[in-house]
């Protein structure tokens, strides 16, 4: 008989098996590398993800609940590893960014598969569920099990399982079908049960369970870094619990996202695709009620510190911390006694290669100190624990 998920865990807690540690790590190392890899989109962090999910396990096991759903805790754990890695991603697009407008320009049409579409947008839709209902899809779509298997993990019955996992992927369709994708609840969920998986390197399952019961002590900087950050955001979502369901989707967490730096107009437009969405009532509440402002204000609010040339309250908004563009004596020359012509309605934009953008495009015009009007968008974001709003790109 297969034991339990848990039993494992407690073996480990208990008695640090060794043997009991690998074998979660067997079942489950592929569910957690396909995370770390959807959102990222790069094998190597995706490595590295999977080896701080499973750190984290290592010292958490011993105050896990005897009712967790081993394969959605660690799913949840990757998608915060996932957050961290994504500041790391970004930097380095930065440098590679004009590869990518090639590569992205060059791409062939996509084939008709559904998954191409589902795949940026799946984890910011799974953020969004409720524990139960994210823990049906994981063990009914992720890990294959039938309805008896999911209904006993859940504690419940067949029938209600069924209807959970339904009522599940119901809503998965309707996260989806608000952002521009309209397919069938059976569709989505034969494309997430045929894709969310794949192998992981033959080699990592090994590695990781050595790097996690060494509850990280062999572990790279690089890895320690996104268990520190992940474990950060955990400590974050637990003091704000409701952040699951009214933020998730804003302030893109684990989404698979591309980061436009500042760049001429014809860069960006070679970059995005034709498909946007203007953000919705709902969706400016969410942002007033968790960050205590909006995209619209935030841009409103630096182009005025820009014409007053208040350069303090300027660099509160100026780009991600830790990034490469500094906010010099050129930038302040152009921007500097600025004039607000109008601002447009924040909008949502995807790539030609099918990422998501970070953060809301907000559409301006503004007049120059020298007179020019410059129209364009402004890249706005608060994908991070701190909240803080920054302008990532646009002028």
């Amino acid at each position: 008989m297969t034991t339990d998920d848990m039993e494992l865990v407690q073996e480990y807690a208990r008695h640090s098996s060794e043997e009991a540690f690998a074998t979660l790590v067997s079942r489950h190392v592929n569910l957690v590398y396909s995370v770390a890899l959807r959102q990222l989109r790069d094998a190597h962090l995706a490595e590295e993800v999977t080896q701080a999910a499973f750190i984290i396990l290592a010292r958490k096991a011993g105050s896990l609940g005897p009712k967790t759903i081993v394969s959605a805790w660690l799913c949840r754990t990757a998608q915060y590893a996932a957050a961290r890695a994504l500041r790391t991603q970004r930097r380095r697009q930065c440098r590679e960014q004009e590869v990518y407008m090639q590569s992205s320009l060059n791409q062939p049409e996509p084939d008709s598969s559904p998954w191409p579409d589902i795949a940026p947008l799946l984890d910011i839709a799974m953020a969004q569920l409720g524990k139960k209902d994210h823990s049906a899809i994981v063990l009914r779509y992720f890990e294959g099990k039938d309805l008896k298997q999911v209904g006993a993990a859940l504690g419940v019955t067949e029938n209600t399982a069924k209807t959970r996992v339904s009522r599940a992927v119901e809503k998965l369709r309707k996260f989806f079908v608000r952002r521009g994708i309209t397919l069938s609840a059976a569709v989505i969920a034969g494309a997430i049960s045929a894709n969310s998986v794949q192998a992981a390197p033959v080699a990592l399952a090994k590695s990781v369970t050595a790097i996690a019961i060494a509850k990280g002590a062999a572990a790279s900087g690089s890895t320690l870094t996104l268990f520190k950050g992940a474990l950060k955001i955990m400590a974050w979502t637990k003091a704000k619990t409701a952040i699951v369901v009214g933020v998730a989707t804003i302030l893109t967490v684990g989404t698979t996202t591309i980061a436009f730096r500042h760049g001429p107009p014809a860069f960006f437009e070679s970059l995005v695709s034709s498909r946007t969405k203007e953000l919705s009532a709902d969706e400016d509440a969410q942002y007033a009620r968790w960050t205590g402002t909006m995209p619209e204000q935030v841009a409103k609010t630096f182009f005025e510190a820009c014409g007053r040339e208040d350069w303090t309250e300027v660099a509160k908004f100026w780009n991600e911390p830790e990034t490469r563009y500094p906010l010099d004596d050129k930038i302040k020359s152009d921007l500097g006694g600025l004039q607000i012509v109008s601002l447009g309605k924040p909008f949502w934009a995807w790539t030609r290669g099918g990422g998501k953008f970070g953060g809301a495009f907000v559409p301006y015009e503004i007049r120059l100190k020298n007179g020019d009007v410059k129209k364009f968008r402004l890249q706005v974001r608060c994908d991070n624990p701190d909240k803080r709003w920054y302008v990532d790109g646009g002028l």
